[in-house]
């Protein structure tokens, strides 16, 4: 069905009119078209292929058998690709280990030894003493079933864990006796954008979920509700704490503050950086009080508001009110009485802990990290040294424990842990992983290019020191650009191995991303969402002018948002590039907000439905601005048939409109996960698989030898 107005069917099931046209060297599996038609305040548009939208119906399971038969018999014509993968398999074997969570005298960490699909849970007293608390690669023999969240209480006797099967966004979870290793009987199921918070008192948690779906990889996600979870009892037995039915897109987050004492509840309606922040009294013993109010502090959707940590009635909280980068400011818990602490600064607050009564806080400069520690009256105490330029993240804690841990990481150095203290400023290395790759040979450097309309955007170029701008480097342009999602340094022995084959890889840091604050993030939305993608084109030109690269020597990636950046780049200027990596994309803009979470991107996107927003929206939609007579660059989509957060249909619909219209003897192919998801929890050995064949794709489409 259609939200809007009117939706033609001929029939109830769409009938074959004609098999999609070969190209000049390429035969496609026959897609069928539906005569379907919607009404758009007047406009009729087809939609011919929305029989794709049924993931699990015959017709579209034999679709997608066909369409991957294609594509990996493409795939394994490919010389050195089987050398490629053992490469990176020997690169990405290599110890992890993740930032640890203190409770008590233990230490909470997930460490993976190399290969393994997912990381395990571990538990240990002294670093020479660990012990397996949970391993997720027991839960399904393919690695496919990963951990949603992990949430210990305060007593460090009970685990709440969660398990997402095939990537799903739904989770289901469960309690772990840490004293005997067993699962108690309770079963939390539904679960979704949520991570249990335990009470003071341990004797359960607050969670959020959605009523049970009639279909759980389509349906629309309504009428989110926050409840308490007592251990030992039935979900069904849980206590509704908050739901605002009359609005049914609202979503509810739960912190317990520091001490205990109250409940911050934090309300959002979609994906608006805007929230509401709501206080409830706990019991004098740390525990759920049923009958509590609820206090509405902060009731206006007005600003982003989020909670950092509480001492003797005063949260600390993040926000953006009145500052586009960011601040922080205090809530009295009891009186809802809001004051500035912190004021804003040139770079953009990303974050904010405290630990030590200290407030550590996490700043962006030009999407590089800067980090600054405060003390609790708002002055400035010092400011951290990092190991280089790159991120960071982490420091977690407790409130009068001044010792934490962060990570760094940048584009040739792994993610290392470090301990810090924040009183005595000492720093000491935890943990340094050591990687098969030597990255002695690659560089680094931020450039800055002028856009469309003259704005300033920077820009990350990695390479090999010895390359020479002649453009002819094998070049890979990623970019995402939406949703306040800042693009930062971050290691990835993947992006090594591009290198090590002789290629450029390239970071643009769009309009429409966090890097920059909420101006930023906000002209790269709605009807400005074009200059997300003016922004990528004119970092393509500028790599060109400048002898990185020429447009048969450049290839595109992006993810989610980033792979409707990638097919709108595409669609709009396919001479600029010469193969694509669309992944798990939203293709459909006219129908994505009716599908699971789609509507809460509303904010970043704007709606079909809206008369004023649906011409910006058919501008640019990718599945509806394919054309025939267009040679468009070598195109390998990729999606899970698991994905429920950007349904698969997006990319079948996308590659279905491409192969009907294919000229010329470019591929236009798409690849199906099957037993995937958006990305979350993938196993290892599906990742490595997944940037073989792109890379392979990519390399063979630009006419160069896979050679590592």
């Amino acid at each position: 069905f259609s939200l809007l107005s009117l939706t033609l069917f001929v029939s109830c099931k769409p009938l074959p009119v004609t098999a999609a046209p070969a190209s000049a060297t390429w035969t496609y599996p026959e897609t069928i078209q539906g005569p379907i038609a919607d009404d758009y305040h007047g406009t009729l548009i087809a939609d011919p292929y929305r029989w794709l939208e049924e993931p699990d119906s015959p017709e579209t399971r034999k679709w997608v058998d066909a369409q991957n038969s294609l594509t990996y018999g493409h795939l394994d014509s490919i010389p050195g690709r089987q050398d490629l993968k053992k490469r990176l398999t020997s690169a990405w074997n290599y110890e992890r280990y993740y930032l640890p969570t203190v409770v008590g005298n233990s230490e909470f960490f997930f460490h993976n030894n190399g290969l393994q699909d997912q990381s395990v849970l571990y538990r240990a007293v002294s670093s020479e003493d660990k012990e397996v608390v949970l391993n997720p690669n027991t839960l399904a023999a393919d690695g496919t079933v990963s951990l949603a969240g992990t949430a210990i209480s305060d007593d460090a006797k009970w685990l709440a864990w969660g398990a997402s099967d095939g990537g799903s966004d739904w989770s289901t979870w469960h309690i772990r006796d840490l004293s005997t290793g067993e699962d108690l009987d309770d079963e939390i199921t539904w679960v979704k954008f949520s991570d249990p918070v335990w009470s003071k008192d341990n004797l359960g948690f607050f969670y959020a979920r959605y009523p049970e779906p009639t279909n759980p990889l389509e349906q629309v996600n309504l009428n989110h509700a926050l409840y308490f979870h007592t251990r030992g009892t039935t979900q069904a037995e849980d206590v509704l704490v908050f739901d605002e039915p009359a609005h049914d897109t609202r979503g509810f987050g739960a912190t317990v503050v520091n001490e205990g004492s109250h409940l911050v509840i934090t309300v959002w309606d979609g994906t608006a950086e805007k929230n509401r922040l709501y206080v409830r009294p706990m019991a004098k013993n740390g525990s759920f009080d049923p009958i509590a109010p609820t206090h509405r502090w902060l009731d206006g959707f007005d600003a982003s508001y989020q909670p950092v940590g509480a001492i003797n009635g005063t949260l600390y909280i993040t926000t953006d009110k009145d500052a586009p980068k960011g601040r922080v400011a205090t809530l009295n818990l009891d009186t809802g009485e809001l004051a500035p602490l912190i004021e804003t600064s040139e770079d953009t607050l990303q974050s904010a802990t405290l630990v030590g009564e200290r407030l550590i806080l996490q700043y962006l400069h030009d999407a590089k990290s800067r980090v600054v520690v405060h003390t609790l009256d708002g002055n400035i105490d010092h400011e951290l040294a990092l190991p280089g330029i790159g991120s960071v993240s982490g420091f977690n804690g407790k409130t009068d424990d001044p010792n934490t841990t962060f990570s760094f990481t940048s584009f040739t150095t792994p993610t290392t842990l470090y301990r810090y203290n924040v009183k005595s400023k000492e720093q000491v290395l935890y943990r340094r992983p050591s990687v098969q790759m030597d990255t002695d040979p690659y560089t680094t450097r931020q450039v800055f290019f002028t856009s469309d309309d003259g704005t300033r955007v920077p820009m990350f170029i990695m390479h090999r020191r010895d390359v020479e701008f002649d453009g002819n480097n094998p070049t890979l342009l990623y970019g995402y650009g939406g949703f306040n999602v800042s693009l930062t340094p971050y290691f990835s022995v993947a992006r090594l191995a591009w290198l090590e084959m002789g290629g450029v890889y390239v970071i643009a840091n769009l309009r429409g991303g966090g890097e920059y604050g909420r101006h930023w993030h906000e002209a790269g939305i709605l009807d400005r969402k074009q200059n997300v993608f003016d922004d990528f084109f004119s970092a393509a030109e500028w790599l060109i002018a400048e002898g990185y690269t020429r447009p048969e020597k450049l290839a595109i990636n992006g993810a989610s948002n980033g792979g409707l950046l990638v097919g709108a780049a595409i669609t709009q200027r396919p001479e600029l590039f010469a193969a694509a990596l669309p992944q798990v994309g939203v293709m459909d803009m006219l129908r994505y907000h009716n599908f699971t979470i789609g509507w809460a991107w509303a904010s970043d996107y704007g709606r079909s439905d809206d008369q004023a927003q649906f011409p910006a929206l058919l501008a640019y939609s990718p599945v509806h601005n394919v054309k025939s007579g267009v040679r468009y660059p070598a195109t390998m989509v990729t999606t899970g048939d698991h994905d429920d957060r950007v349904v698969p249909a997006h990319s079948y619909k996308f590659a279905a409109a491409l192969q009907h219209h294919a000229n010329g003897a470019t591929p236009q192919l798409i690849r199906i996960e099957t037993r995937g998801g958006h990305g979350a929890g993938k196993p290892t050995s599906m990742r490595i698989n997944q940037v073989v064949d792109q890379y392979a794709f990519v390399m063979h489409a630009l006419g160069e030898t896979l050679s590592i």
